[in-house]
């Protein structure tokens, strides 16, 4: 018996881990710890463009929450560990879309309000040219020609989830009509002011030529960027705050918004309609479709909501001489299913919002913008590029 103890033990002895184990297993908690919390709590976004100034710089990093609005799970689960959609160094795909899952969302502490800061998926970085990602592909089609724009450039689609990050703030939300008139939004008939860090292009006026440009980079401007349009007026990109402040001052004469004339069509807005002679100063009103809203199909609905219906619902849309067709039937009318909302960047006229590509389907939603960890400014000087005032 002693003997057979003796076995026993010996073969149940625990072998002990070796070095390169141990590291191995403490990576690939890391990876999966790491994976599971940018998925469903929190994720780290840096600002790569100047659409949200003054709110936020370029090179501001943020914590982005899931949490508030509701994690969405992954559609496109088979991806590469901390790559979004391009792996670094090779810059070939990081995720396999032979898998797609159907969208879902756990619950949220709350719903996305108006002014909330979202970071969201391009919605129309569905079909994107590799080599030149600015202006979007659609853009490009619409100023070269698809076949011009398919010879020079490798094309490729992207699932929902691995569509290009971008950040923008909350103008309108399910429901609501909104417009803009002489660079002031309208939610459902009522002004919304600018916000305090939104930027405009004011024509400022002055009681003299002897100016001193040192008390505008006091305020903020940037004088280099000023464009003299006569010799005691100058065009000032600003926001309210500084404008406010600049009115003080006993040598401005005058300072007031610098906006485009209804009577100015840019062309290439949503919804391309040529009846609807629109800029980025002068829009709408359009109705942000919700979840559960039947809209009647007509020659004035159908410019706003195709693509909403076709492309981020799934359905098969065809024109007929007795009316439109959904999935080969004859509809006059479409029930959504899903929300929408409308996203408008805080520097104004430097940005690509809503007014250019519509509507934000609900499933493109990343998450909620919490807060600035830290904030680097490529420009400064090495010992400068931390702006520890932002952080």
């Amino acid at each position: 018996m002693p003997g057979w103890k003796f076995f026993l033990k010996k073969d149940h002895v625990k072998k002990e881990k070796t070095k390169k184990r141990e590291w191995l297993d403490a990576i690939i908690f890391a990876v999966v710890a790491a994976t599971l919390i940018r998925i469903f709590l929190i994720e780290a976004y840096a600002i790569p463009s100047g659409s949200m100034e003054k709110t936020l710089l370029i090179g501001d990093h943020l914590f982005v929450s899931k949490v508030n609005y509701g994690a969405r799970i992954p559609m496109t689960p088979i991806a590469f560990p901390f790559a979004h959609h391009t792996m670094p160094l090779t810059g070939t795909k990081a995720y396999w879309d032979g898998v797609q899952w159907k969208y879902h969302r756990l619950p949220g502490l709350s719903d996305i309000k108006r002014n909330d800061i979202v970071v969201f998926n391009l919605p129309v970085g569905d079909t994107v040219a590799l080599e030149n990602q600015e202006p979007s592909y659609y853009n490009l089609v619409r100023q070269f020609g698809r076949q011009s724009i398919h010879s020079q450039y490798t094309i490729t689609s992207r699932p929902v989830d691995k569509r290009e990050n971008i950040i923008k703030r909350c103008i309108g939300i399910p429901g609501d009509i909104v417009s803009m008139k002489e660079g002031i939004v309208s939610i459902n008939g009522k002004p919304e002011p600018l916000k305090s860090t939104s930027q405009m292009p004011y024509r400022i006026q002055f009681k003299t030529t002897d100016i001193n440009f040192d008390v505008f980079s006091e305020l903020g401007f940037t004088v280099s960027e000023m464009q003299q349009i006569s010799p005691d007026s100058y065009l000032a990109i600003a926001s309210p705050d500084m404008i406010g402040k600049l009115k003080k001052l006993d040598f401005v004469k005058s300072a007031g918004l610098e906006v485009k004339p209804d009577t100015v069509n840019d062309g290439d807005l949503f919804p391309l309609d040529a009846n609807r002679k629109w800029n980025t100063d002068n829009f709408g009103p359009v109705k942000i479709p919700s979840k559960g809203w039947t809209v009647q199909l007509d020659s004035t609905t159908m410019p706003l909501y195709y693509r909403a219906i076709r492309t981020y619902e799934g359905n098969k849309i065809e024109r007929k001489t007795d009316g439109w067709y959904i999935n080969d039937k004859l509809a006059s009318s479409y029930t959504f299913k899903m929300n929408y909302y409308w996203m408008m960047g805080d520097n104004r006229h430097n940005s690509i919002d809503s007014r250019h590509w519509g509507f934000l389907p609900e499933d493109h939603v990343v998450g909620k913008a919490l807060f600035i960890w830290m904030s680097w400014d490529k420009e400064a000087s090495f010992f400068h590029k931390i702006r520890w005032g932002d952080c």
